[in-house]
């Protein structure tokens, strides 16, 4: 699937790009994986990392904002991987036209660039915060996904396929918990502050994020939004797993923080299918038809909502820690 194809990965020094990078070449052939993002210090650090594979990996300056450089960027690419986000709660709050022209135009620019270009498949990434979005960020990505989805009527049954693949946080990501939960303990701190005891959330490390999109790419129509099947765990098991006995004061919810994660709505329940390993929530379009139903699912009950809180399936804090050392490599 990825053998000889050439990727372009928008925002693709973060941490997904470095993972996906990865992944891709131990285990596959790629002509060329382009890196294309703003932080020109990023892709030279990022560039040392791979020098090895300096003739597959290609780094090009850009933002998503600039669709005729995305243009530029997207001759000759076969798939695409939109990673490039404003994803930080506050700031988006703060700089609201900055997260609206980053996330919503930029989604456009990526959009019309593919289908000028002629790439083959695009995947979007997405975030649980878009589902019945509580703050901007959620709202921008909420937007970014009909847009994906809905680009797929301006392909035609042989052009260029729209996907989105969606989960929460990602386990040790910047911006996470784990990384201030490891920030406090590496600085002597005795206590991790809890911002409510109720607080749950889902499990996804970036090597299952990655398998994710791979499994998209190979199994996608057009319009579908892909879920792992993930477990759950409770942030107060996480910081007893980090720091056992500690301390855990409890600071109130942040403005725009979710006590729970959800990844699909009991309104998206009509149109979801349950795989072995994952979800697909299918597109309600006219253009689309249940030929486009991928075999091997079946449908979830009605009003089915996948939520951290209300999952079958938990983290204890003995398999967090154990989790934490594998997945992160935490000790």
């Amino acid at each position: 699937m990825i053998n000889g194809k050439t990727i372009l990965i928008t925002g693709g020094t973060g941490s997904f790009g470095h993972h996906f990078v990865d992944h891709v070449l131990k285990r596959f052939t790629p002509n060329k994986i382009i890196i294309y993002s703003r932080d020109e210090y990023k892709q030279f650090i990022m560039s040392n990392e791979y020098k090895e594979y300096k003739h597959i990996l290609r780094f090009f300056i850009g933002d998503v904002r600039d669709g005729e450089r995305l243009k530029m960027a997207m001759n000759g690419v076969d798939y695409v991987i939109h990673a490039a986000a404003l994803k930080q709660v506050p700031a988006c709050e703060y700089n609201p036209i900055e997260a609206i022209k980053t996330n919503i135009n930029g989604a456009i620019n990526v959009i019309n660039a593919s289908l000028e270009k002629h790439v083959s498949k695009v995947v979007a990434l997405s975030t649980d915060k878009a589902v019945n979005p509580v703050n901007l960020y959620g709202g921008t990505k909420l937007v970014s996904d009909k847009l994906f989805c809905a680009a797929n009527s301006y392909s035609g049954d042989y052009g260029t396929k729209f996907s989105v693949v969606r989960y929460g946080n990602v386990a040790g990501s910047r911006g996470s918990v784990i990384p201030f939960f490891q920030n406090i303990i590496n600085n002597g701190g005795a206590e991790l502050p809890i911002t409510d005891s109720r607080m749950t959330r889902f499990w996804i490390s970036l090597e299952q994020g990655v398998e994710l999109v791979i499994k998209a790419l190979e199994e996608m129509h057009g319009g579908e939004t892909f879920i792992s099947k993930i477990p759950s765990f409770k942030i107060t098991d996480l910081a007893e797993a980090m720091l056992p006995g500690c301390r855990k004061p409890e600071i109130g919810i942040r403005e725009g923080e979710k006590l729970h994660e959800v990844m699909i709505t009991t309104e998206d329940s009509p149109l979801t299918y349950e795989y072995e390993k994952h979800f697909i929530i299918y597109p309600h379009y006219n253009w689309w038809g249940e030929k486009n139903i991928i075999s091997g699912g079946k449908p979830v009950l009605p009003e089915f909502e996948y939520c951290s809180g209300t999952n079958t399936e938990w983290l204890d804090v003995r398999q967090l820690r154990k989790k934490l050392n594998t997945d992160l490599d935490l000790h």
